[in-house]
């Protein structure tokens, strides 16, 4: 039975008092709205991406709040880049606890005309950048005991959901992505390392906009960081090997 204190308790807000968080993709967007939750939920948390300039002004807008946040100029697609950003929160914050993977490009190009650099960039931030990223979380946090990770996917990487002309690399990463999360939490299990891909819709995002205008947004990033907030606390516990599609309202 279900008592009032219990009912306080498991409606209670989610902290993360004594976490260390990594976002990528944090310069703007679901990295940036990712960011300030995690932070207001009392986690330190590290911004990374590669707009050193949009990244400094979300700290400051962190701190200003009374948040713990660190600017991560970072190329995830960049092998020593991605170390560099871990040894560096490490040395400042501690070792990661938590990161998402929110860094993510795209380009709207018909497949017969793609050319081989514009499909290496794409894949190289949306799939290579998880790959590297979570990695170096599986060398932090295996012997730490554990910790969390969540991959940003896409519906685009969601069979028989409707694709759209010209995204053909954006999809591919993506199918790659809710693949690497997939057997991440199979080899993570045993170092209780959570892993847990999301897969939204259309999110109201300056990425969104350019590569599909046609497309009308029902979520907004800070919306979806809600929901990432909740799946990284200790309520979403015995979940891994996740994949939480999110589909429309409209």
């Amino acid at each position: 039975m279900t008592t009032p204190a219990n009912q306080d308790k498991l409606s209670a807000p989610v902290s993360l008092a004594g976490k260390v968080a990594l976002v990528t993709g944090a310069s703007r967007g679901i990295g940036q709205a990712t960011a300030a939750a995690f932070a207001a939920a009392g986690a330190a948390v590290a911004l990374a991406a590669r707009d050193a300039s949009a990244l400094a002004a979300n700290v400051g807008a962190i701190q200003a709040r009374g948040g713990v946040a660190l600017a991560c100029p970072c190329d995830v697609a960049d092998e020593a880049s991605v170390q560099a950003v871990f040894a560096q929160v490490a040395a400042t914050l501690g070792p990661v606890d938590i990161l998402v993977n929110s860094a993510g490009a795209v380009a709207q190009t018909p497949f017969i005309e793609m050319d081989t650099a514009t499909w290496d960039h794409v894949l190289g931030v949306n799939l290579r950048g998880a790959f590297l990223c979570c990695r170096e979380a599986f060398r932090a946090m295996a012997p730490r005991g554990g910790g969390v990770i969540v991959n940003l996917s896409s519906l685009s990487g969601v069979p028989e959901v409707e694709k759209f002309p010209g995204l053909s690399a954006y999809n591919v990463s993506k199918y790659g992505v809710a693949g690497l999360s997939e057997i991440l939490a199979v080899e993570g299990r045993p170092h209780h390392i959570r892993v847990i891909a999301v897969s939204p819709g259309a999110v109201d995002t300056e990425m969104l906009r350019a590569a599909a205008p046609h497309l009308k947004p029902d979520m907004t990033p800070d919306e979806l960081a809600r929901i990432l907030l909740f799946l990284v606390g200790p309520d979403a516990r015995p979940l891994t090997g996740t994949n939480l599609r999110i589909y429309s309202n409209a």
